[in-house]
């Protein structure tokens, strides 16, 4: 018969592929003996090639093989009979003597008798894996408490694959860059993301990148040494620096100046800051999550954002749908924003009527989410009943089917001539009062120069008390 250990040592190609391999690989005699041992194996058990030669398979504890609990040998493990071993999970002892998690395969190796002179064994180490696996569990669990607390609510296919994004997000520190239309909620995917991650007990900063001129956004983000310029009467660190340890949120990305984008490059490759007036460096470990409205990618081929930062910002893109393509979640929404609006005003108002959710749903909703709870706070503020009916919504809202309408055109207004209550201007019983004096108590008039329904002027007298004609 021949031995095993001496093919191998024969065999300069067996032995490089052994050493190449990326998975711990290790060769048995027909004794259960070992006598080869990849440094892959090694890395694996912490165990060297020369500490191991010789002894047998049961030193490493698997805690299954073919079902049984730890055999004794290798004549009880079966592997001679069946010849092979399927791959299967289960656990092994590292040398230092904590368990690790492992998938293990393995099979004879016969000779040109067909008489079986070994068995070689491969071990995948899943501990990394598993590490991953619960992270993502932790974050589908996180995930889910930050719904019921009302933070991202839907139903939909698409926002599904956007909340496996999230999830998965909570692995790992990469940068993420979040697109959308303005009002899709990208702040609140930021949010989430942060809350389901490593660095959740950390800060999380947030930067509106378009509020600032370029000389206040870098003050803001990176700080300033006293005398730095004009007004820097101290030290005053940046909302980097806030945010070490933990997560910054930069909105409205596609807004930085060229000048800010070379020195936030420097932030993503080095990890570390400036301040304004200072030529220290200082390290930051920070998470960079990103958003913006515009294509990026656009503004890349138009020349205004560096492609370089573009791609470092982009390792990991979530794009968040715009409404009018997952109106499956709008009545979620709907009630969600209900409840809200039932808790600050006191109110009970239960649902929508089926009139006025069908102009809902037909609606286009070019603001997006935000639109859609200033809309249901519209309505609670002419409801007076248990339902939200079509007149309590918003007049852009009632005239039709904007889906097919343009939205961009400028709706029906009032003469102006008689006009008394201006269109984003708080109505009160006053005003109400003076626009029906001036339309000569015509509810229909008043409804015209308010830009509200006929059955909401009269709710209006009703609540207010108002005489349906002159005293």
């Amino acid at each position: 018969m021949k031995h095993i250990h001496q093919e191998i040592q024969k065999n300069e190609l067996v032995k490089l592929l052994l050493e190449a391999i990326g998975d711990g690989v290790f060769v048995l005699d027909p004794h259960g003996r070992i006598v080869a041992w990849n440094p892959a194996m090694e890395a694996i058990t912490g165990y060297a090639f020369q500490e191991i030669k010789g002894k047998h398979c049961r030193i490493l504890k698997f805690n299954q093989c073919f079902g049984r609990d730890r055999p004794s040998g290798i004549t009880d493990c079966g592997i001679l009979k069946t010849g092979r071993v399927v791959p299967a999970e289960c656990l092994i002892t590292h040398k230092l003597g904590h368990t690790l998690s492992i998938t293990k395969n393995a099979r004879v190796i016969k000779d040109t008798r067909g008489e079986i002179i070994g068995i070689v064994e491969t071990v995948t180490d899943l501990t990394e894996l598993k590490k991953t696996r619960l992270k993502m569990e932790e974050a589908t669990r996180r995930l889910g408490e930050l719904n019921r607390l009302g933070g991202i609510i839907a139903k939909s296919r698409v926002m599904q694959n956007v909340f496996s994004f999230i999830k998965a997000s909570a692995a790992s520190d990469t940068s993420i860059l979040i697109q959308g239309e303005s009002g899709t909620g990208k702040e609140l995917v930021a949010g989430a993301i942060h809350s389901i991650g490593e660095r959740r007990d950390q800060p999380m900063v947030t930067v509106n990148c378009s509020a600032l001129s370029e000389s206040l956004l870098e003050s803001e983000l990176f700080g300033h040494v006293k005398g730095a310029f004009t007004g820097a009467g101290q030290d005053r660190i940046g909302r980097f620096e806030q945010a070490d340890g933990g997560t910054i949120f930069l909105d409205e990305i596609g807004e930085i100046s060229p000048y800010i984008q070379v020195k936030l490059l420097r932030v993503l490759q080095e990890k570390e800051i400036e301040r304004v007036g200072d030529s220290r460096k200082r390290k930051v470990d920070i998470r960079v999550i990103t958003a913006t409205n515009k294509d990026l990618k656009s503004l890349v081929d138009a020349g205004t954002f560096r492609e370089d930062l573009y791609y470092r910002l982009k390792v990991f893109p979530i794009f968040l749908p715009p409404l009018r393509e997952r109106k499956e979640d709008i009545p979620l929404l709907i009630r969600h924003f209900i409840d809200l609006n039932n808790k600050a005003s006191g109110k009970a108002v239960t649902s929508m009527t089926k009139q006025a959710m069908q102009a809902v749903m037909d609606y286009h909703w070019p603001g997006n989410i935000r639109e859609l709870a200033n809309a249901v706070e519209h309505a609670f503020v002419l409801c007076d009943g248990r339902e939200i009916v079509i007149e309590d919504l918003p007049l852009e809202i009632r005239h039709g089917n904007a889906g097919s309408m343009d939205v961009t055109a400028p709706l029906p207004s009032a003469p102006p001539a008689v006009s008394v209550h201006r269109p984003g201007h708080r109505l009160t019983r006053e005003r109400l009062v003076a626009i029906l004096q001036a339309a000569g108590w015509n509810k229909a008039e008043a409804a015209r120069q308010t830009g509200l329904s006929r059955a909401s002027i009269w709710k209006y007298m009703k609540k207010w008390n108002i005489p349906m004609q002159p005293e």
